[in-house]
C-alpha cells in the first residue's frame, strides 16, 4: 500500500506544492471596533440583568414590609373574634329586666366559660401558684414578705392571678412570700 502512495507521489512531480499562507490558516481577529461594540452589548445586557435583580429585591423587601404591617395590624383578630361572644353575653345579661340571683349567677358562669375558652384558644395561660410554691421572679411579684410556718421565699398567699401569652409574661401573679426564719 505504501508503494502505491509513493508511486502516486512520484507520478506527479510536476505539480508544485502550494504553501499555505499564514493569514489563511488563522481566522481573522476582530477589529477593535468590533470588540468594543461586543463588549458594550455585553455590558448593556449585564446592566439590564442587574437592574432587574435590584428591582426584584426591592419588590421582595416591600412585600415583606407589607406582610409585617398586616401581621401587626391584625395580630389580635383571633382574640377579638373570641371576645365578641363574651361581650354579647354581657349585653344580653344587662337587657334582662328582672333578673333573679340564680339567673345572674348562671349567666356569669356561662360568660366566664366563654372567656376561658377565648383565653385557651389564644394561648393566654393563667399563673396561679399555690401556697408553698417556690417564688419564681419570672412569674411572681412579691409585694410583701410575711412571717409564715413554711420555707423562706415560698408563696404564702396569691393576691392576684398572673397571665402568660404562650411563653411570654403578660402580668406576674401578685403574691406574698414567706419571710426567712
Amino acid at each position: 500500500m505504501q508503494d502505491q502512495e509513493n508511486q502516486e507521489v512520484s507520478n506527479h512531480p510536476e505539480e508544485p506544492v502550494q504553501a499555505v499562507a499564514p493569514e489563511a490558516a488563522e481566522p481573522q481577529s476582530p477589529s477593535l471596533e468590533e470588540q468594543l461594540s461586543a463588549t458594550e452589548a455585553k455590558l448593556a445586557e449585564m446592566h439590564d440583568a442587574f437592574m432587574r435583580a435590584k428591582a426584584e429585591g426591592e419588590n421582595i423587601r416591600r412585600r415583606a414590609q407589607e406582610d409585617v404591617s398586616k401581621a401587626h395590624k391584625f395580630a389580635i383578630e383571633s382574640f377579638a373574634e373570641a371576645m365578641v361572644p363574651v361581650r354579647d353575653s354581657l349585653e344580653m345579661a344587662l337587657k334582662v329586666e328582672t333578673p333573679s340571683l340564680e339567673s345572674l349567677k348562671e349567666g356569669v358562669e356561662m360568660t366566664l366559660k366563654q372567656l376561658t375558652a377565648a383565653f385557651d384558644k389564644n394561648r393566654l395561660v393563667e399563673i396561679m401558684p399555690v401556697q408553698g410554691d417556690k417564688l419564681d421572679p419570672m412569674k411572681h411579684q412579691a409585694v410583701a414578705v410575711v412571717p409564715a410556718e413554711q420555707e423562706a421565699n415560698t408563696v404564702v398567699n396569691v393576691l392576684q392571678k398572673g397571665y402568660m401569652i404562650a411563653d411570654r409574661l403578660l402580668r406576674p401573679a401578685i403574691v406574698t412570700a414567706a419571710q426567712a426564719k
